[in-house]
């Protein structure tokens, strides 16, 4: 399914609406979001809505806030955009993962995750009044989204708010988040977030060292 061409069907109409929609957007870090913010202020009202028990160490999890909440004060957009920090729930992400450590990134521990990730936004989508929500997770390479955006539907559909479909890696969105990155001095992380990333990314170099 080509996400981005639903999206810009979407876009159309919503241009000739007078109301500027609100737009729940959960970011997982200030560069994913860089590009996605660029986009989709020019039609919505924005809230980031930071919601990632996966991301370990804690420290991570604090340094990505700062630099969300930095990049958002420094980028000019058309429509407000504001910022929503959630809890910090790392035992949910814990016990969700319980008996899929082993797996490989990019596989169904992480479908997991971002169920719980997204059923979250969904719930804050319909009790804010938004009128759509979505993620900046399809901007990553790495990242499933078909996965993504089935998995947002469904959510949206169990909180009853609709899930704005995307694939922000199209159009060379993910290209331009690294440029943005580079303009507003981002800092960028190397894996993913969870600590089962982040110790496959150290066996990573560390092979790469040995070679």
């Amino acid at each position: 399914m080509n996400y981005q061409k639903e999206l810009d069907q979407l876009i159309a109409v919503l241009k000739k609406e007078e109301r500027v929609p609100r737009l729940l957007l959960h970011s997982c870090c200030a560069p994913c979001s860089s590009y996605v913010l660029e986009y989709l202020s020019e039609y919505f009202e924005i809230t980031v809505f930071y919601y990632n028990p996966n991301i370990y160490p804690e420290e991570e999890y604090t340094k990505r806030i700062v630099e969300q909440q930095m990049l958002i004060s420094a980028m000019p957009v058309k429509h407000p955009v504001t910022f929503l920090a959630g809890p910090y729930e790392k035992e949910k992400f814990y016990c969700m993962a319980g008996g899929m450590e082993n797996i490989k990134e990019g596989g169904e521990r992480c479908f997991c995750c971002y169920r719980l990730r997204l059923s979250e936004a969904a719930r804050m989508a319909k009790a804010g009044g938004f009128d759509y929500f979505t993620t900046t997770l399809s901007i990553s390479p790495m990242k499933n989204a078909q996965k993504l955006n089935e998995i947002g539907q469904e959510a949206g559909n169990a909180y009853g708010v609709p899930y704005l479909k995307s694939d922000f890696k199209k159009r060379n969105g993910y290209k331009r988040s690294t440029e943005l990155s580079k303009e507003y001095g981002l800092y960028r992380q190397d894996y993913c977030g969870c600590v089962y990333s982040y110790r496959e990314r150290q066996e990573q170099k560390k092979a790469q060292r040995t070679k």
